[in-house]
């Protein structure tokens, strides 16, 4: 009843690469002419039209994430809350050198509050009158629960006491944790108790883990929480680290998202501090490679606080190769190339790499170099329309560390200058690139901001490094060969090629 080789024929010169067209051209071998057509014009057939529905839908969520991917985040640098990355260690080093992987609820707590994740206060008592002593300092009512470096789910045993309203029901509570957990795991799992206030469970009980994935590494997981959390299933994936709209995002695909923000006349849950919280704790995943496992059960939420009830935390055993630590997909952010540096004039500037939240910043950088410093830059003359389009921003800030290392230079919360090393694929070579506003050269400032590139190529353990230069650009020849790099006619033809070699 058709003619299906010329209706492909037909729709084959819209496929323009631009546009998705997807085909379902039912009926087996009579189409099989039809199908080569759409081949050769690279639309693909389905045989069945749900098929190419559902192709369709996929193609759609690609596109919704990576656009969410490369939006621009919200600022919400880890740094604002000051995480004691020194205090983490510290703490993760004597559990190994202990030979533990089971951390107690007190030192979970030690752990979250280096990353300022807000914990209640916790104080452990070996024995009952010790405990009713901390209760009576912390005042009433007060909870209990089981203090074991072995024991992680406490309720399991009869470890956790609730609103306990007096020194002689502290006591009572003592006596039948240590009962319930001599009979239960055995008298060598109790340690003592934890004490801490009985916290006004108004708000919503959520979930913030992390576990390891064979193929991905850490992944964290987001949801509802509380003793239920099994049972509703409640949860979204994401990996680490985040920025606040990877963590809004996270949020937003699960269920407990509708009420976070206000039902029924409650308040709404400051939906910014938890993901500020959020991104938090994906450093402290994606910083902390000896965490094997993690969960925060229950995060309460409400209108005017977040805070982290219980904590949960499992280390990989001391004899674990490094190549076998939890080591996370995308690589953080390096804080390790944050530097200082003097200029001539006496000023100081500061290094880092660069982050999603610069775009805005960058934005305005841009439109402060003059023609000259574009053109040597680009080779051609470049609008500053062009240079601070979205799409063209958001690749250079949204970069990927294992790739590539993009340097700012700030002072006073302006960029001064940004440089680049970009790793050439499949090889050991890199390319480096250098922009710097025209009133801050001549400082020193290019070299400190070039040296500072060269040492995350030698730490990426790259053989080589080029540069493309104009011969016009003597500044940029100059600094090149004061630091060891040498300079050759180019294949591109017309500009100068700096090589340095590494090795």
């Amino acid at each position: 009843m058709t003619a299906p080789e010329e209706s492909a024929r037909a729709i084959a010169p819209f496929s323009d690469g631009i546009k998705p067209i997807l085909a379902s051209f039912m009926g087996g071998p009579a189409m099989r002419g039809a199908e080569a057509v759409f081949h050769q014009a690279n639309i693909p057939n389905f045989v069945y039209p749900d098929s190419a529905v559902k192709c369709f839908n996929f193609m759609w969520q690609y596109s919704f994430r990576l656009g969410a991917l490369y939006e621009t985040p919200r600022f919400s640098d880890v740094s604002e809350h000051a995480p004691d990355r020194t205090a983490a260690e510290e703490l993760i080093q004597h559990m190994l050198d202990r030979d533990r992987t089971i951390m107690t609820e007190v030192e979970s707590k030690r752990l979250l509050a280096a990353y300022g994740i807000p914990t209640v206060p916790t104080e452990v008592a070996a024995t009952d009158d010790e405990a009713a002593h901390i209760a009576e300092r912390m005042g009433f009512p007060v909870v209990l629960k089981l203090h074991s470096e072995t024991i992680t789910h406490k309720s399991d045993v009869g470890g956790v006491m609730l609103n306990l309203a007096s020194a002689n029901d502290v006591r009572a509570a003592f006596s039948r944790i240590r009962e319930s957990v001599s009979t239960k795991a055995g008298a060598d799992h109790f340690l003592g108790v934890a004490v801490q206030p009985m916290v006004k469970m108004s708000g919503y009980e959520l979930i913030l883990g992390s576990s390891v994935d064979a193929q991905f590494g850490p992944v964290l997981l987001f949801g509802s929480g509380g003793k239920l959390v099994e049972v509703f299933q409640d949860r979204a994936l994401g990996l680490p680290p985040l920025n606040s709209t990877l963590a809004r995002r996270l949020i937003e695909r699960t269920r407990i998202f509708t009420a976070l923000k206000g039902v029924r006349g409650e308040k709404p849950v400051d939906l910014a501090a938890l993901e500020s919280l959020l991104v938090r704790f994906s450093y402290l995943i994606a910083e902390q490679p000896w965490i094997k496992e993690l969960d925060i059960n229950p995060l309460l939420a409400s209108s005017d606080s977040l805070i982290a009830l219980d904590a949960r935390v499992v280390l990989h055993p001391s004899g674990t190769p490094e190549a076998r630590l939890s080591w996370p997909a995308i690589r953080p952010y390096p804080a390790r190339y944050e530097s200082r540096f003097t200029a001539r004039d006496g000023s100081i500037i500061e290094f880092r790499p660069v982050r999603p939240e610069d775009e805005p910043r960058l934005v305005d950088f841009h439109s402060k170099l003059s023609q000259r410093s574009v053109y040597l830059r680009w080779y051609q003359p470049l609008a500053l329309e062009e240079r601070v389009a979205h799409e063209r921003l958001a690749r250079i800030c949204h970069i990927d560390y294992d790739r590539e290392m993009a340097l700012i230079a700030e002072q006073g919360g302006e960029i001064l200058a940004i440089g680049r090393v970009s790793k050439r694929h499949g090889g050991n070579q890199g390319r480096v690139t250098l922009l710097i506003r025209d009133e801050y050269q001549r400082r020193g400032l290019g070299r400190a901001l070039l040296e500072r590139l060269l040492a995350f190529a030698r730490d990426e353990k790259l053989r080589t490094v080029t540069a493309d230069i104009l011969p016009e650009n003597i500044e940029m020849q100059g600094l090149a060969k004061s630091v060891g790099f040498r300079l050759q006619p180019s294949q591109n033809g017309g500009l100068i090629t700096a090589v340095l070699d590494l090795a």
